[in-house]
């Protein structure tokens, strides 16, 4: 099922998640969200959806960066839902790269983050894993974990590039988005 994508402005987009609380009542419900996670998503054309941006303040996220394997080819495969995920080790070596959000739409810009991280999670079976990632596939998962903080990439940008974009956020805040997916 198709879900709505809260934006810029709305209070869950800015909350710290709970973690997902994992038991053999809740994973049917757990299994089924993050089916419409992917869904909502892929429709959306993004590569990345966390839970509060579909008004769920819970430690869960997916992406999917395979469509991305032509030009990419690290992407190949770069699938998950991250279920509870904790960054564990990251790189004093950063990387800059343009960023953009299914929950600020018309917005890119620049933001510079750790060129590899490890993190462990649960994958969308309940496994444990510990992946550590590089490249795109990094930036990634660290944008998507940002969002279970409540921090959004335009917190990470430079003051005076946030000022430029200021009056965009606003309007996006009172509800002047332009998207092909449903917003909230």
């Amino acid at each position: 099922m198709k879900l709505p994508i809260y934006v810029y402005g709305a209070q869950v987009l800015r909350e710290k998640a709970s973690e997902v609380v994992v038991t053999d009542e809740t994973k049917g419900e757990i299994k089924s969200l993050v089916d419409d996670m992917f869904e909502t998503m892929s429709c959306a054309e993004g590569v990345g959806l966390a839970a509060p941006q579909i008004g769920k303040s819970i430690r869960l996220l997916v992406v999917d960066g395979s469509d991305l394997a032509e030009d990419m080819p690290e992407l190949e495969g770069f699938r998950f839902a991250m279920i509870n995920p904790v960054l564990v080790e990251e790189s004093e070596e950063t990387a800059v790269y343009s960023e953009g959000c299914l929950s600020v739409p018309g917005i890119n810009a620049e933001v510079k983050r750790p060129a590899r991280i490890r993190v462990r999670f649960l994958d969308e079976n309940f496994a444990e894993q510990d992946k550590v990632f590089e490249g795109f596939g990094c930036r990634i998962v660290q944008h998507e974990m940002d969002h279970l903080d409540g921090y959004m990439f335009v917190d990470r940008v430079a003051p005076i590039r946030r000022k430029m974009m200021q009056s965009k956020l606003s309007g996006i805040a009172k509800g002047k988005a332009r998207t092909t997916y449903r917003i909230k």
